[in-house]
């Protein structure tokens, strides 16, 4: 248990919202790919995924590890940006295109992302928030709402 609460409070920490979007993202993806998808590093924190969208003015494919809350019909992502001002790229990549895939060890699955609003946010914030409570510190930290999708399996 205190290594969970360690874990939390680091991850809210203003060294780690520096240091951790130029860093955790690239070793997520070597990771993934040298463990043939099985292994994300980030997963030590939470559970993770890799996120294949369509770039929202590109039309290029583009491959973001995400950490990610599953659920009996798909996942939940929340697009925290580690606390930054701006949303991050992919969430428009879904607001645009919102045909995706995750891949969740190890497999490759379909899935279409929908941006959850209102009622359906509220409730779905409470459990992330139990699931992960630096998710509020990040919040406080922006003058944005932090975006919230679902993703089901296409």
């Amino acid at each position: 248990m205190i290594g969970e609460r360690l874990v939390r409070k680091a991850a809210a920490s203003r060294g780690f919202l520096k240091v951790a979007p130029h860093v955790v993202p690239a070793l997520d993806r070597a990771v993934h790919r040298l463990s043939g998808g099985r292994l994300l590093l980030s997963a030590q924190m939470l559970p993770g995924a890799i996120l294949t969208s369509t770039g929202a003015r590109s039309g290029l494919p583009r491959r973001t590890p995400l950490a990610c809350m599953p659920q009996e019909d798909g996942w939940l992502l929340v697009g925290s940006n580690y606390g930054r001002t701006d949303h991050p790229a992919w969430t428009y990549n879904l607001l645009r295109h919102p045909a995706a895939e995750i891949s969740w060890k190890g497999r490759d699955i379909p899935v279409t992302a929908r941006l959850l609003t209102g009622a359906e946010r509220a409730a779905a914030w409470r459990e992330l928030l139990e699931f992960w409570p630096p998710y509020a510190t990040y919040q406080e930290r922006v003058d944005r709402e932090l975006r919230v999708f679902r993703l089901t399996a296409s």
